[in-house]
């Protein structure tokens, strides 16, 4: 795994975007090299390379959308191949808009039309060969745990999930303390030497510490110490969940962690940032959405009546109450008892219209107006109501870490985990909410915006 502005990228995920995007850019000289071979007239390398660039950005941006640069991308061949030609149609499309907008850098439909399946061709090649060599074990990561009980037994689950079975390799578990073990017992090392001999027979890359009590001669330090001076990474357990999960457990999660680990970062410059951020991203959004607000508020009122905009009150930055708005889903007076309730899957309360909105997110959309009052951020951890942060704060350790950042349109929880009705789900997202507080940057935002892209265009996670 390699660290890229605070985020984790797999080596086999990073060489298959640095691949890609070396073909992306290719494919606009191949188009137009196929396309005016032995002709009388070329375009200019002035051309030619805007071209190049515009394809190579709108490429990555469309392809990142349709998730295909996901590392828990889990779909099969016919979901691979579907994504990756309608990226390419996308792309045919926007090259075709850009250059009705700019005329001056116009290419030709053979050339483009030549680039976009040079491009097409060597996408599915390059994936089918990088799928391929992530099952051989000689590229695996190898990985022994330290400990057996209920945290590796997380460790566990998490190594044996398909994309982290692609990357790694569990050796074993090595029992510490206690006699019980929650670990599959095939995998527990029967081993008699020292710690940095196990190592060196098994080949180990990494060590991962899944062990709760450390004091007293619970943890080998100094054959720890040994193994890092030969070059084998040593991780906590807290940590190698936020690098392969996108996410703080809670489980092995400690107060002492969250003080000195990096990330938690807050500044006047991050801040002013974001703020710019938030402004051009919600202007932008409003003109290209404002003819669908003005439709869907045509068909709410035709459906259901006034009023088209629902108000609730959620907790914002700090615990500060602020007034969210989002478009009427569900019948007038959904709440009538006055009981608070989460949104359940298939709810009754929910109109024909609004059950379309709510999974396109066309709902979400007044929120925009959220933003630009400085409620809310464009990105961050949805903000909850009232009534059940008071419950989550009683029950959920470090919950109101959460409100140490404004909430958002759009949140790392919503991209990685379903709609959250119940109290397992909240802590669920607390824990992808954790890793966005800890982690986030500008480069984050943009991957979360991209990826709610994929979350439009499939559905996923709406109720």
């Amino acid at each position: 795994m390699i660290r890229v502005f605070n985020f984790y990228l797999s080596k086999g995920m990073l060489l298959l975007l640095v691949l890609e995007a070396a073909l992306l850019l290719a494919a606009i000289p191949m188009g137009v090299q196929s396309r005016f071979q032995g002709s009388a007239w070329t375009p200019s390398s002035g051309i030619i390379g805007i071209n190049a660039v515009l394809f190579l950005g709108l490429g990555l941006a469309v392809m990142s959308a349709f998730g295909l640069y996901r590392r828990d991308f889990e779909e099969g061949l016919g979901s691979m191949l579907f994504r990756v030609a309608a990226s390419f149609l996308l792309i045919l499309l926007g090259m075709a808009a850009l250059y009705y907008l700019f005329p001056d850098i116009h290419l030709g439909r053979g050339a483009l039309g030549a680039a976009c399946v040079a491009g097409l061709g060597a996408v599915l090649l390059v994936r089918a060969t990088v799928f391929r060599w992530a099952d051989l074990a000689v590229l695996k990561h190898r990985m022994l745990v330290l400990g057996t009980g209920t945290r590796a037994a997380k460790a566990m689950e998490l190594l044996h999930a398909a994309d982290s079975r692609r990357r790694m390799h569990i050796v074993g578990f090595l029992p510490l303390q206690g006699l019980h073990h929650f670990v599959d017992h095939s995998l527990i090392l029967a081993e008699q030497g020292t710690l940095p001999e196990i190592v060196d027979k098994y080949q180990i890359d990494e060590i991962v510490i899944a062990v709760r009590e450390r004091r007293g001669g619970g943890l080998p330090v100094n054959d720890l110490l040994e193994c890092k001076l030969k070059g084998v990474h040593v991780i906590e357990l807290s940590s190698f969940f936020e690098r392969e999960r996108g996410q703080v457990q809670l489980e092995s999660l400690n107060a002492s962690w969250m003080v000195l680990s990096d990330g938690f970062q807050q500044g006047f410059l991050r801040d002013a940032g974001k703020r710019i951020f938030d402004l051009v991203a919600s202007l932008s959004l409003l003109v290209l959405t404002l003819p669908l607000m003005l439709l869907a508020i045509v068909v709410i009122v035709l459906e259901s009546g006034f009023p088209v905009l629902y108000r609730q009150e959620r907790v914002g930055l700090g615990g500060k109450i602020f007034t969210i708005y989002k478009f009427r889903s569900m019948v007038q007076n959904a709440e009538k008892d006055g009981a608070p309730q989460w949104a359940q899957a298939g709810d009754a309360r929910v109109t024909r219209f609004g059950n379309f909105i709510r999974k396109v997110r066309i709902d979400e959309l007044p929120q925009i107006f959220n933003v630009l009052r400085g409620d809310m951020s464009f990105v961050g951890p949805r903000p909850e109501r009232p009534f059940f942060v008071d419950q989550l704060i009683e029950q959920v350790p470090y919950y109101a870490a959460r409100h140490s950042v404004k909430p958002g349109i759009t949140g790392w929880a919503q991209v990685r985990y379903p709609y959250g009705a119940s109290l397992e789900d909240a802590i669920e997202k607390l824990q992808y909410d954790l890793y966005y507080v800890k982690n986030h940057t500008f480069f984050l935002d943009l991957l979360i915006m991209f990826q709610t892209a994929q979350v439009v265009l499939f559905g996923k996670g709406a109720r």
